[in-house]
């Protein structure tokens, strides 16, 4: 994101709670030098909460994108995807699922939500950077993203 000569970093929200995937996506972001910020969220119910700035996340800044797992504790994927996109204020956030699954009926589902893609999370370790590296080419340097607020 520019702004006059500055730069701000990209504001990204990984909800996921499998610490291995969390890991892998900051090195995968290391990898790439991105300019980012990453918060992470490990259930749909903080997700929500860091969205919504409530409780603890008070102080939470909004993200430019969000990396979505399906398969969480406390409130799954589909319902926070849901709940995103009926929102008025959070409904332009990009929504980039990332998920183990496969089903058609999870890909169908999302986009029925009006997920912004879905992608199936690879197991191996390059494959999987490959996939950070695309998300980052395509949604951070192709693709302009709607302001988020900041000045």
């Amino acid at each position: 994101m520019t702004n006059g000569n500055f730069v701000s970093p990209v504001e990204i929200l990984l909800v996921e709670d499998n610490p291995a995937d969390v890991r892998l996506t900051k090195e995968a972001l290391l990898e790439e030098k991105l300019h980012n910020n990453l918060s992470v969220v490990s259930d749909g119910v903080e997700a929500l909460a860091f969205l919504r700035k409530q409780g603890k996340y008070s102080g939470a800044v909004r993200p430019d994108l969000i990396l979505l797992d399906l398969n969480l504790p406390k409130k799954d994927g589909r319902e926070v995807l849901k709940e995103i996109k009926e929102d008025a204020d959070l409904k332009r956030i990009p929504v980039v699922v990332l998920t183990v699954s496969k089903a058609e009926e999870d890909v169908l589902k999302t986009y029925d939500l009006h997920a912004n893609c879905f992608i199936t999370k690879p197991i191996d370790l390059d494959q999987f950077s490959r996939v950070v590296k695309s998300i980052k080419d395509f949604w951070l340097t192709i693709v302009k993203l709607p302001p988020n607020g900041r000045v």
